[in-house]
């Protein structure tokens, strides 16, 4: 039988709740989607878009042991034990307070602008070498996201790593604090939710906040090279915390000496804190090798053998959405499709495009981007879309889609040759996209959630899928 992750009384005491009922089965989980809930999960209904109060029946049916509601929610017929609380996200976040509490795991929280998600999946891979870790689910990353992943850590995990994301001020430090890493990575500051914070400055300061949340004798982990690094460095220091910064600039602690890009994966060769360490990262592109020195500075930090734990690098893959890739059958002959559609930014679009410029003419001839807009970019928005240009440009690409009143500016300013088509949403290029794609073309398509092009990346898995 798998082990319990918390007891009721345990559940009881960190909630304050009042307790309607005793579970059948041992609670091995928590949920607060009743679509994904596995069997003997306790169920959180948080409200949200949607009220999960309205799902506790689905929960129940779909096996969960437990569920904690609100004193307005009213038992139904089949429900289970049920936990009554006052509001379900504040008890949310106690269970995730008494998670953390009990447990001797050492916590690493990773924000910045681009590269959460991969450099907290980097660590997962490397620590999971060194002992148990735990790690948050996807981009599990707000007010809810960052509970729940604490609420789920095994009492006997040896790591944790925790990512943080925001996109309005006072965001990060509440979810810090409820971290309260011994680690704090800020992997860099770009111009993401500038719309909401107006400047780099405030960007960066927000960022900072992560280390309100340092453990004593904390390690903050910074971007030496990116313009904004004094202001995280004292915002660090305020807080006592010990500063490891990386990048390629001759001061960084954990420094890229040597680089090489290949179509499926980077050599690193770094000096880190005065040694020499050599390393493979199995997926292609600059930004992955630049998320890679972060987390040697954080291996660092915690201390860890870095000949156990830096060769899981070599095995990383990137997910769906964030720059998988998928051979298609096209026309009797081959086609390679590099899905980034989960999200975009300016620096994620260039790093995308660079990679992209890594694949070979001889296998893939023709390089064809898919672009949707960015958002959140306030009235910077119109020449931050103009400004890819160059990148593009950069990246030898011949063929360019794009949807969204932003993109337009982009698009407008492409040689002739270069314009595919331009459509005010997604759904507009569909056809022409699936109608133009050749042997031998790579195609890569990126934009921002809310700009929905993972719908074109299934149309194409769908007409030429192996």
């Amino acid at each position: 039988m798998t082990q319990a992750l918390w007891t009721w009384d345990e559940l009881i005491a960190a909630s304050g709740a009042s307790p309607d009922g005793t579970p059948v089965w041992p609670i091995t989980g928590v949920s607060i989607d009743s679509r994904t809930l596995q069997k003997n999960d306790l169920f959180v209904a948080l409200k949200d878009v949607r009220d999960g109060h309205d799902f506790v029946a689905a929960a129940f049916a779909a096996g969960a042991s437990a569920a904690v509601v609100s004193r307005s929610y009213r038992r139904k017929p089949g429900d289970g034990a049920l936990l009554t609380v006052d509001e379900t996200l504040s008890a949310l976040q106690a269970i995730a307070r008494a998670a953390r509490a009990r447990t001797a795991a050492r916590v690493v929280a990773v924000t910045g602008s681009v590269g959460k998600t991969g450099t907290k999946e980097a660590l997962r891979a490397c620590l999971s070498r060194i002992g148990p870790t735990h790690a948050a689910e996807k981009s599990h990353n707000n007010h809810w996201g960052v509970p729940l992943t604490l609420a789920r850590m095994p009492a006997d995990s040896r790591f944790c790593v925790v990512e943080m994301g925001m996109n309005h001020r006072g965001e990060i430090a509440p979810l810090a604090r409820l971290a309260r890493p011994h680690v704090a990575i800020i992997t860099t500051v770009e111009p993401v939710h500038i719309g909401y914070l107006g400047s780099l400055e405030a960007i960066a300061e927000e960022k900072s906040d992560i280390f309100l949340g340092l453990e004593p004798d904390g390690v903050a982990i910074i971007k030496r090279d990116n313009p904004q690094f004094a202001i995280m460095k004292a915002a660090a220091e305020r807080q006592g915390a010990r500063v490891i910064s990386f990048g390629k600039s001759q001061d960084a602690d954990v420094r890229a000496t040597d680089i090489e890009l290949h179509p499926n994966g980077s050599d690193v060769t770094v000096d880190a804190l005065g040694q020499t360490l050599s390393y493979r990262v199995g997926a292609p592109g600059a930004h992955l090798v630049e998320n890679s020195l972060a987390v040697v500075a954080a291996l660092l930090a915690l201390g860890v053998d870095l000949s156990r734990a830096l060769p899981a690098l070599a095995e990383i893959s990137p997910p769906p959405g964030r720059g998988q890739r998928t051979v298609l059958e096209v026309g009797g002959g081959k086609a390679l499709l590099i899905d980034e559609s989960y999200n975009a930014n300016p620096a994620s679009m260039r790093a995308a495009l660079e990679a992209l410029a890594t694949v070979s003419r001889i296998d893939h001839p023709r390089r064809v981007v898919v672009l949707g807009d960015m958002l959140e970019l306030g009235e910077q928005a119109p020449q931050l879309h103009l400004g890819l240009k160059e990148a593009v440009d950069a990246a030898g690409v011949d063929l360019v889609f794009a949807c969204g009143p932003n993109m337009a500016h982009l698009f407008a300013e492409l040689a002739p040759s270069q314009q595919g088509l331009w459509a005010e949403t997604s759904d507009g290029l569909t056809d022409r996209l699936l109608d133009s794609i050749r042997p031998g073309d790579v195609i890569m398509i990126k934009g921002s959630l809310g700009s929905r092009m993972a719908p074109l990346v299934e149309a194409l898995k769908s007409r030429f899928g192996r």
